[in-house]
């Protein structure tokens, strides 16, 4: 791979592969534990943690409200001090960048705080609704505003403290499963818990995602689907805890091997994963590839043919860009559904992937909640990655089978995977 001024091009794979690669720490698992270890009392130690944008947001933001934390860099572990459910700051101007996670899930946070603060963003975030989980907060007793008074960050949010109780409410998740994960984390520790009703589609594996490690930290919660219970006064406990190696970031290189002929082994993938993500290897599955899974991980294989598939895409929506980039090498067309709601992501994801594989020469057509991509002859070019990670590495895939491919802004994967041109490199 070569770099430009402020690009790259990727080389392809013209041999059969055969690689191992570990990519880093769920940034999904890391952001809700660095959370809940914050709310247990006494010391934690989140162990396999990523370390990039997303996740130094967030523990720029706890320092910002008072918490103690180590980072021990070479080690990719955090050892923090928990609060047992206190918020040691009275006010706080926090800046989470890009990061989607930060922001939804401090909001719910900073419900165990008293004061006055303040969330803001990038230029992009500041596009990002939030406006569904304002309007739950306020139907809970707390004062939180949008400043700009658009439904978007900053978002000033004035709690009450103990005064707080929680209790039930009525959630539009349809834009983001976030802002459920957000309310859900500290409800075990407000005094009436949270019975929350959530309406519209939702991305269920990361709420389950959420109550799974909820659970794994001591906290009750019932329900499934609409409606969720989590009984008050509850405790987080403290310990020592394992980071997963990140789903969504795995996808990249399993799609590598099922695009390029040969296979590719990616250790620590748990059986009993908390991350929805995982099902995207199904999908390959279903598309041509073999998947082996065994004890210390998954190993992916690939013949280089693949057919079309039509999937309906909500459960796994960060996964849209990876089996987009994938589908015009198909045989059979590939219909991807009800996904409208990326369209409020890093970029206008449907909008973004449309214009970067026409491009490419693609040939697809933009829906109003997902793509219908026809198999098509590629041609080289410099793809515009928007600042979104995920365009960026998706497309990189593409790369190891078309020469000449470039990317813009390589720098975006910083976002959750600093290292991802590394290691794609070192598939050859």
């Amino acid at each position: 791979m070569s770099r430009g001024e402020k690009e790259i091009e990727i080389t392809p794979i013209t041999y059969p592969l055969d690689a191992t690669i570990r990519v880093p720490g769920s940034k999904s698992i890391t952001n809700r534990v660095l959370l809940i270890a914050a709310m247990a009392a006494g010391r934690s130690t989140l162990e396999g943690v990523l370390l990039a944008d997303d996740t130094r947001y967030m523990i720029e933001a706890l320092r910002a409200l008072g918490f103690a934390l180590e980072v021990r860099e070479q080690e990719l572990a955090i050892a923090i001090e928990g609060r047992g459910g206190e918020v040691p700051a009275a006010a706080a101007d926090l800046f989470v960048g890009g990061a989607g996670t930060a922001m939804r899930f401090l909001t719910g946070f900073l419900t165990l705080a008293r004061g006055k603060f303040r969330i803001d963003g990038n230029r992009r975030m500041r596009q990002r609704p939030i406006g569904a989980m304002i309007d739950a907060l306020a139907s809970l007793g707390i004062r939180a505003v949008s400043e700009y008074s658009n439904g978007c960050p900053p978002l000033i949010i004035e709690p009450i403290g103990r005064d707080f109780r929680g209790g039930a409410c009525r959630l539009d998740a349809r834009q983001s499963s976030q802002f459920a994960s957000g309310l859900l984390l500290p409800a075990p520790l407000w005094a009436d818990g949270l019975e929350l009703t959530m309406l519209g589609a939702v991305a269920w594996p990361f709420v389950d995602m959420t109550l799974r490690l909820m659970r794994r930290w001591g906290a009750r919660a019932q329900g499934a689907g609409d409606v969720i219970r989590v009984p008050g006064g509850q405790r987080y406990t403290a310990g020592q805890f394992a980071v997963e190696p990140d789903a969504s970031s795995l996808s990249y290189f399993a799609a590598a091997a099922a695009l390029c002929a040969g296979k590719v082994r990616l250790p620590g993938v748990a059986r009993d994963s908390v991350q929805g993500d995982l099902a995207f290897l199904e999908v390959l599955e279903r598309m041509g590839a073999v998947v082996l899974r065994e004890e210390e991980g998954v190993e992916v294989r690939g013949s280089g043919c693949l057919s079309g598939v039509d999937m309906d895409m909500s459960a796994m929506p960060d996964m849209v860009p990876t089996l987009a980039v994938m589908a015009p090498f198909a045989s059979s067309p590939t219909l991807i559904r009800n996904v409208g709601f990326i369209r409020h992501h890093e970029s206008d994801r449907l909008q973004a992937l449309a214009r970067e594989l026409t491009r490419l020469g693609v040939q697809v057509k933009e829906l109003d909640d997902g793509l219908y991509i026809l198999p098509s002859k590629l041609r080289p070019a410099t793809v515009e990655t928007y600042d979104d990670h995920r365009i960026a590495m998706s497309f990189a895939v593409a790369g190891l089978k078309l020469g000449g491919l470039k990317i813009k802004n390589p720098d975006c994967v910083a976002k959750t995977y600093p290292a991802f041109f590394s290691d794609l490199a070192s598939l050859a």
